[in-house]
């Protein structure tokens, strides 16, 4: 299992969440599950086994734009982050990427036997959106969340994204990656708004 670690941040209340790059084999059955959850439909992979969603990790590994990362919280994996270059994702072709901009996808793990926790998942956020402003130098983060996932779109807004327009994504179809029209909500967070000087 990968133990490259990119962030770690200690959260009030909640405890370390560490950042570490995916490991796209080993960490493939806890994504696989996760992934083909009804919950997580809007993520695009339910109905794939572990192999393929496996394989498509693997891909992603190759880029140079588009990375992976396993979240955790003292040790046990938390959710699924992904970073993209927004200029070399179909999202560029709907806004006017800017320099210092960087886009992301979150998908959180299913709450522990605990049960959820209030905050919990502003906490991670946080924790995220510190680890690309920050961390990555970065000016902006964009989000594109499926205009259908109400409670994704509502988590942003909460966290201070500014929402953006409506747009559609174009369908992707080249060799390896086949991704369908997408109808998604822009939001934005610049560094000024996350972390006030």
């Amino acid at each position: 299992m990968s133990d490259t670690y990119v962030h770690a941040e200690d959260v009030d209340g909640f405890g370390t969440v560490r950042i570490r790059t995916l490991d796209a084999k080993a960490d493939a059955e806890a994504v696989h599950g996760w992934v083909s959850e009804e919950r997580a439909s809007f993520w695009g992979m339910n109905g794939l086994t572990r192999e393929q969603v496996a394989e498509i990790y693997a891909h992603m590994d190759t880029l140079d734009t588009h990375h992976a990362f396993l979240l955790e919280k003292d040790g046990e994996p938390a959710g699924l982050l992904q970073t993209y270059e927004p200029e070399a994702d179909r999202v560029s072709e709907c806004y006017e990427v800017e320099p210092g901009d960087i886009g992301i996808h979150l998908l959180l793990a299913p709450a522990g036997a605990g049960g959820a926790r209030s905050g919990w998942s502003s906490a991670l956020l946080t924790a995220v959106t510190s680890y690309v402003l920050v961390g990555l130098d970065r000016k902006r983060v964009v989000v594109d969340p499926d205009v259908r996932n109400e409670k994704a779109v509502a988590r942003f807004l909460g966290q201070g994204f500014a929402a953006g327009e409506k747009v559609v994504l174009p369908e992707i179809d080249i060799p390896d990656v086949f991704l369908p029209e997408k109808r998604a909500q822009l939001a934005f967070l610049t560094r000024e708004v996350a972390f006030p000087a």
